[in-house]
């Protein structure tokens, strides 16, 4: 499972001794992780600071400080040298001196000193790994730390409205709070990258050395292939799988993308639509039980509920989403009067099944064993020996099929060899960027915490929006949007939701998870929105196409995750559940309305609709959104009506008609 990696760019070689230790140091985070997961559980103030030295190290050898695109040089190495060790430092700190600082009133010089040191390497390492934006945003929030009276930077609380005033704290107070509690830097988001979100890194990794991504390309496409536009709607399918051991956009678009998107444009779509296509599809891979990337797992310790009944309750939305997306792919292949591939040109779905089969098997222990109980990291251990398990039965079962010999087997055990230590490196380089992120991220949750900016952003956000729920979620959809142009989707969603979660349970009355899933969701938006949509662009890459083209077709292929968050807020039963024929009711007009909303965004369906269909369509569907039961009823019968209307003119008319424009 890839998590919030950036878009693939051009980058020198490094040399061969940074290799062997990016590799070394990669194998030996994996290894402690995995000893941690499933032999030795370790308490948090040693599991914590140990993975955060050891990404801090990784981050300096992958990320050279003059950027990849240069050389590093005597200079650089000389930077580069001092901040891994003091990585290895900071790292270290904390577990060797635990029990001074556990029995000490006031933090001595050195901590203090330490602390500093930490933060400036956390920052560092952030802007290499993630971003400037992230960089940016956690050094405002240790500045306005130090804005008050009584803070280091008195002088800044002059330039801040009355609200956001505060006392103020000193430097000693405040790098006590990020490094010497589990209430910075060494918090829950932390906590979760080091436990939880990384031994599932690690099983993606797994699955992706031993060619599980081609086996979920292949299925997808002998499924959908032979349908009208075939390799688009294998991207949708391909995608939702890949979902299951990915949790990043950009990594399912650079993954089946290489596939999907010179067959989408072979068949007919153009370069920015397939690009888009994909991206949005793509899109839904942090959404996509079982594992939905890092955002499922602090979800769970930030709510408190478990992380089973997470991944239950968000099959149905993500069901929603990829359906509209699917349906959009057939509208515009129907337009343009697309055929499918020839089945020649399609792998036979038994003939995959009997090569991949044995890939399901981790992903059916996965989901057993969390329904059974275990917690996450216990299962992404056992998963990851699933894995491993599989892929070597199936190794020997074609050795012993295919005449035996020595030498033979000596060749199989060297690549299996091989392929371990490739995935123990992938999952640890893999896991980077996310925990750079999540430890910027308890920098923010600490500075929260410390000032009670959270309450005071909430009252900002009452006033702002006059008390009107839906003018609130506007409010939190347009500030999902602005963080994802600099920060990645999980960092966005961890930000908003300290900022915004107390005002959405407290003050609007939504439930506590709804209100984690909502911004969950608008967090995703960042993926696919101009300007900055990583996945769009990484889109455009592949298919030859403008950057900015791309994300358009990938925003308009994305709406739902605009609406499903609506009837998760105003439907409650289809997340909270409830009354059986209140629950499939809910569900019902939910995939009416998503159905309604598609076909009004493309004018579309088994013929052109006009204008005033698709205005009728639309208001149709706002009704169904409308907290009231005869509302929704009448927008149900509308859209059925209207979609019954368009299927008679269809069948009347003949062949499709393109819509105008």
């Amino acid at each position: 499972m890839v998590m919030d990696t950036e878009v693939p760019g051009p980058a020198r070689p490094q040399s061969w001794l940074t290799l062997k230790l990016i590799m070394i140091v990669g194998i030996a985070l994996s290894l402690f992780q995995l000893w941690a997961a499933g032999v030795q559980p370790l308490g948090l103030f040693f599991q914590r600071p140990i993975h955060l030295g050891f990404i801090l190290v990784l981050c300096f050898l992958i990320y050279p400080v003059w950027g990849r695109d240069h050389d590093r040089g005597v200079l650089g190495w000389i930077i580069d040298g001092a901040l891994i060790a003091a990585s290895v430092l900071v790292g270290a700190w904390l577990p060797i001196n635990i029990d001074i600082i556990a029995n000490q009133i006031f933090p001595r010089d050195i901590d203090v000193w330490i602390g500093v040191l930490t933060i400036f390497v956390v920052l560092e390492g952030a802007r290499r790994a993630v971003g400037l934006g992230m960089t940016i945003i956690g050094a405002v929030f240790v500045l306005y730390a130090f804005a008050g009276s009584r803070g280091e930077l008195p002088f800044l609380a002059d330039w801040m409205p009355g609200i956001l005033n505060h006392r103020g704290y000193s430097l000693d107070r405040l790098a006590s709070q990020m490094t010497l509690g589990a209430e910075g830097i060494f918090g829950i988001p932390l906590g979760v990258a080091a436990t939880f979100v990384f031994v599932f890194v690690l099983f993606g990794a797994f699955l992706e050395v031993t060619g599980a991504g081609k086996f979920f390309i292949d299925l997808a496409y002998a499924a959908t292939g032979r349908q009208r536009g075939g390799p688009a709607k294998a991207a949708v399918i391909a995608s939702a799988g890949m979902g299951s051991i990915s949790g990043s956009a950009i990594a399912n678009v650079v993954t089946t993308g290489a596939f999907t998107i010179p067959l989408m444009k072979k068949l007919g779509y153009r370069p920015a639509q397939a690009g888009g296509i994909e991206a949005a599809a793509s899109t839904g891979g942090q959404i996509m039980p079982p594992l939905m990337g890092a955002g499922a797992f602090l979800m769970s310790e930030f709510t408190q509920v478990p992380y089973v009944d997470i991944v239950l309750v968000s099959i149905f939305p993500a069901i929603l989403y990829f359906g509209a997306v699917y349906l959009l792919v057939h509208i515009a292949a129907v337009k343009q009067g697309m055929t499918g591939l020839a089945s020649e040109e399609l792998p036979s779905v038994r003939q995959v099944l009997a090569d991949g089969w044995h890939f399901l098997l981790p992903l059916v222990a996965l989901v057993a064993l969390l329904v059974a109980g275990y917690s996450p990291l216990r299962v992404g251990f056992y998963a990851i020996v699933s894995i491993v398990a599989a892929a070597s039965a199936r190794a020997l079962w074609v050795y012993f099929a295919d005449k035996p010999t020595l030498a033979g087997f000596i060749a199989l055990c060297k690549r299996g060899f091989a392929l371990t230590l490739q995935a123990l490196e992938l999952g640890a380089r893999n896991a980077v960027a996310v925990s750079m992120a999540c430890a910027v991220a308890g920098i923010i949750v600490g500075v929260v915490g410390l000032t009670g900016l959270g309450l005071k952003f909430s009252a900002m956000m009452i006033a702002f929006s006059g008390g009107n729920l839906l003018l609130a979620l506007l409010l939190v959809l347009i500030a999902s949007l602005i963080l994802g142009m600099g920060l990645p989707v999980t960092a966005a969603y961890i930000v908003l939701i300290i900022l915004v979660g107390p005002a959405l349970t407290v003050e609007f009355g939504i439930p506590i998870l709804i209100a984690h899933l909502v911004v969950f969701w608008y967090s995703q938006d960042s993926n696919v929105t101009p300007p900055v949509a990583l996945a769009g662009f990484a889109g455009a890459a592949i298919a030859g196409s403008k950057p900015m083209e791309t994300s358009v077709q990938a925003w308009k292929y994305a709406k739902g995750l605009y609406l499903v968050p609506l009837f998760m807020v105003f439907n409650e039963s289809i997340i909270l559940g409830g009354p059986f024929l209140l629950v499939v009711w809910n569900g019902f007009i939910a995939l009416v309305a998503m159905a309604g909303f598609a076909v009004a965004l493309e004018g579309f369906l088994w013929r052109a609709m006009p204008l005033w269909q698709r205005v009728l369509m639309v208001l149709a569907v706002i009704a169904v959104f409308w907290p009231n039961l005869t509302a929704e009823i009448v927008g149900v019968v509308v859209i059925l009506a209207l979609l019954a209307l368009n299927r008679a003119g269809g069948r009347g008319s003949g062949a499709p008609q393109p819509a105008e424009g």
